[in-house]
């Protein structure tokens, strides 16, 4: 007698892996590898889309190799980094570039000439729930088209197509058969079938794994990819927050904060996201279900910076006890700003900054801070989702590298003054996509199924002192502040003086002239689309008034593949590539970009 299996694919930002899972919700095999993190720029962050697809294949070959021959792998959830953008030629499978990732920079200003173009930074919010960022998928194909004149010439004669990397991976898998984005203008649900594997070396796809492991890649043909979500939806998912107000945090590169609103569309008017969170069948969804988002670029990956750029440590595991050996963080602050500040500041003029130091202070004390400032970031987020929703979070779940950090998970709960609860199973974004592909199936047939499957390992509740919390947020929001204005319009002539823009750090604009500079020249230019911004207030101890109600968001379908955009130019006519839509957690995606795209001209 086989056991029925899912195969749950994980392409994170820092590593693909692929774990087994049973109808109990057991991981049976497993397998991981981290990828090559490209920085061609200062801003800019890329990955190698043959690597992803490469690692991926192993992966699965890998972890099927470990698990007994009793098992059958009954279908395929995919789950993956949101937003990271590819195009690839549709005859060769070769990608035309390499993928640029979530939180490169690059479209800055992009997204600022689209702001004051529109008015706004929020002109498409209402609609979509989303701000015009560099964040989000559509201005980073717009870059790609504008940037290579052979790119777009593909795009119009129909030969490229745009995806974000679940849409890549479908395509892979499927031997060049499933063009995800390409479902306009039908929605699907998270959990359907969205092809079928095809492990044939004659066409797109080749092996490139090693010759032992062929056989178990090959096991997976004609498995059906039944379920796919963006990773920060499959967190929320496999962390069972299916009712109303129930939130959740993955801490991994990044540290993302959702609350599950029901089937209610609640507009953030203090700096988060409006998102999907999840759509099944109408049998079990009969709505589609929505959150809010909080989104924190560097929380795991500035542990890495840490190791792989200061060689502070060796590994990350190494952090807790380092922090430990010192009572706090000795005034050290860390602000990561090094992309900008995300949620709920959406501050691009920030970069990092270490502040507090003294003579006093040891490798310790820079490493605590590094800890603590993924702490502080969420706890801006949390505070700023208790306003837009009107409910407080009671209890917090809690999953990703950070949450096997005691010391750091207790500072969390201080901060937020409510309960952190983990899971036994840590792995709650590939237990998402788990989740949503058994359904898919017939693993599981109902949310009461897969909620039975879900138990607490661990709990921290807070007993920090009122008073030293309110010091330690007073000092963090001291530091924010140092890091803001870095990033400005100033100019310098050729004869020294500075010619200083309406965004350049009002501190700076009071100085006597340098030394040497005839003049020192205050201009005035268009106001910053990114003006300063008191940080968001704690969290009210009475709850604010409930929102205003908002119109629905565009259709939204499953995965979270891509945001809608464009292939053509200006004037020119759409091609395959502007047919593509997003799958599940990024439909506000869809609409922002095809409300830009068409505003903007870019459409016809």
């Amino acid at each position: 007698m086989t056991i029925a299996c899912i195969a749950a694919i994980d392409q994170g930002t820092s590593s693909s892996r692929v774990l087994i899972f049973s109808a109990t919700g057991k991981i049976l095999g497993s397998h991981q590898m981290e990828h090559t993190q490209h920085y061609p720029l200062a801003g800019q962050v890329e990955h190698d889309p043959l690597e992803l697809w490469k690692n991926v294949k192993i992966c699965l070959a890998k972890a099927l190799s470990k698990v007994n021959d009793k098992v059958e792998v009954v279908g395929i959830g995919i789950t993956n980094q949101r937003e990271t953008t590819v195009v690839w030629n549709r005859h060769t499978g070769e990608p035309y570039h390499r993928a640029i990732v979530w939180n490169d920079t690059r479209t800055n200003k992009i997204s600022h000439d689209l702001a004051e173009k529109f008015g706004s930074k929020d002109y498409f919010r209402e609609k979509t729930g989303l701000p015009i960022a560099s964040y989000f998928s559509a201005t980073k194909l717009l870059y790609i088209l504008d940037s290579d004149p052979e790119i777009r010439a593909a795009a119009l004669q129909g030969d490229a197509l745009f995806g974000t990397i679940d849409t890549w991976l479908i395509w892979r898998l499927t031997n060049g058969k499933v063009h995800a984005d390409e479902c306009v203008p039908h929605i699907y649900p998270s959990a359907h079938v969205f092809g079928h594997v095809d492990t044939l070396t004659d066409g797109l796809v080749e092996h490139h794994v090693a010759d032992d492991d062929v056989e178990f890649f090959g096991s997976y043909h004609n498995v059906p990819i039944s379920g796919v979500i963006g990773d920060q939806n499959a967190a929320l998912f496999g962390q069972t927050c299916f009712e109303k107000g129930q939130a959740k945090c993955t801490y991994g590169t990044g540290a993302f904060l959702l609350m599950n609103t029901g089937s209610d569309i609640v507009q953030s008017h203090n700096g988060l996201l409006t998102t999907l969170a999840y759509q099944l069948t109408p049998e079990l969804t009969p709505r589609p279900i929505y959150a809010l988002e909080g989104s924190v670029a560097y929380s795991g990956s500035l542990i890495q910076w840490l190791r792989d750029n200061l060689h502070m440590i060796s590994e990350a595991k190494e952090t807790e006890t380092i922090a430990a050996t010192v009572p706090d963080n000795g005034g050290v602050y860390f602000v990561p700003a090094f992309a900008g500040l995300y949620a709920p500041y959406w501050r691009e003029d920030a970069r990092a900054a270490i502040v507090g130091l003294t003579a006093y202070n040891t490798k310790a004390h820079i490493v605590r801070a590094a800890l603590e400032a993924s702490a502080f970031q969420v706890e801006a987020v949390m505070a700023a989702m208790a306003q837009d929703s009107g409910t407080p979070i009671s209890t917090l779940k809690v999953d990703g590298g950070f949450s096997s950090n005691s010391l750091i998970m207790q500072f969390q709960s201080d901060l937020l003054q409510v309960p952190l609860i983990k899971p036994c199973i840590a792995e709650t974004t590939s237990l998402g996509a788990a989740f949503v592909a058994g359904l898919g199936t017939g693993i599981w047939s109902s949310l009461e199924d897969i909620h039975e499957l879900w138990h607490a390992e661990k709990h921290w509740h807070p007993h920090m002192p009122k008073q030293h919390r309110a010091k330690a947020l007073y000092q963090w929001k001291k530091a924010l502040s140092r890091s803001l204005f870095w990033k400005d319009s100033a100019t310098f002539t050729h004869t020294g003086d500075v010619v200083l823009g309406s965004d350049t750090d009002p501190f700076l604009q009071h100085l006597p002239s340098q030394t040497g500079a005839a003049v020192r020249h205050i201009v005035d230019r268009k106001q910053s689309t990114m003006p300063p911004q008191p940080p968001p207030p704690a969290i009210a101890a009475s709850a604010p008034s409930a929102p205003v109600a908002a119109p629905a968001l565009a259709p939204t379908a499953t995965s979270t593949a891509s945001a809608t955009a464009a292939a053509a130019k200006s004037t020119g006519k759409l091609s395959s590539i502007s047919r593509s839509v997003a799958l599940v957690g990024v439909a506000a995606s869809v609409g922002f970009a095809m409300g830009m795209f068409y505003q903007s001209g870019a459409m016809k």
